[in-house]
């Protein structure tokens, strides 16, 4: 028997037997919060609040966005599929307007778009630090060092695209809008801790700020202050453009303000 500390040298054969998959549990739980902005019989427009994960994964088996969605009964889940709907993520700690898929030419349709880069996608964040109007233009890929991140900092990867534009600015912190041009996992947040300005509260690609007020702001929050306001794409039935929106919640809301009232 291995272990995970072995040494495995050039020539070795491994052995390995793998072990049966987790079964997941997709009851339909009600219990699970989202706003409805739209709904027909080929999608589903929700606002997920900050601290739902989207879909069941390692450590996330109930309570996610998909339970939700199953026991409002806007589409019944397939055995094996764990992900049904679902075209796009946002992270557990982001916010915003999510589109689902209500069948299974919609779900084509909708992925089609987002994998073209086709989606209007706007955010708007608070950051730590003074943030500059620019655009981030990187390549993208996990970090070696720890493949909860991704980094910039890679000799391959994909292109990952930001335009950021600071509205208001605090000093110590600053709140921005993002518009994707792509669409890669954690792309706005590692984009802007790699500039020196990560988003407030970040578990993942920040730090406690070191200004009291701010860090109290944070501590306060509890999750990073990233925000998907706004969504646009084409109606995969009716092939007309459709745009939602929806401001950030009221946590979101009082951290700003409270940055404001520092100004």
């Amino acid at each position: 028997m291995c272990e995970a500390s072995d040494v495995v040298r050039a020539g070795a054969l491994v052995d390995a037997q793998p072990m049966d998959a987790p079964k997941t549990d997709l009851s339909p739980d009600a219990s699970v919060p989202m706003e409805v902005l739209h709904v027909d019989e080929a999608l589903v427009v929700i606002v997920k609040p900050p601290g739902i994960v989207v879909h069941p994964a390692p450590g996330a088996e109930t309570g996610t966005l998909v339970h939700g969605l199953l026991a409002r009964g806007y589409f019944r889940a397939e055995e094996g599929d764990t992900r049904p709907g679902i075209v796009h993520r946002l992270d557990k700690g982001t916010s915003g307007v999510m589109v689902v898929a209500r069948t299974p030419e919609a779900r084509e349709a909708l992925k089609a778009q987002f994998a073209d880069h086709t989606i209007d996608r706007e955010y708007v964040a608070l950051c730590a630090g003074a943030v500059k109007t620019q655009t981030f233009r990187t390549l993208h890929g996990r970090d070696p060092h720890d493949r909860k991140r991704f980094t910039s900092h890679v000799r391959t990867g994909k292109v990952a695209i930001t335009h950021v534009v600071c509205m208001e600015s605090f000093g110590a912190a600053s709140y921005v809008k993002a518009t994707l041009e792509t669409g890669r996992t954690h792309q706005i947040r590692m984009h802007l801790s790699e500039a020196k300005t990560p988003v407030l509260a970040d578990p993942v690609y920040g730090k406690r700020p070191k200004d009291p007020h701010v860090a109290a702001i944070a501590d306060a929050l509890g999750h990073q202050a990233l925000h998907a306001r706004l969504l646009g794409f084409v109606h995969p039935t009716t092939k007309k453009h459709v745009r939602f929106e929806a401001a950030p919640p009221q946590d979101f809301e009082t951290a700003l303000e409270a940055l404001r009232s520092f100004v």
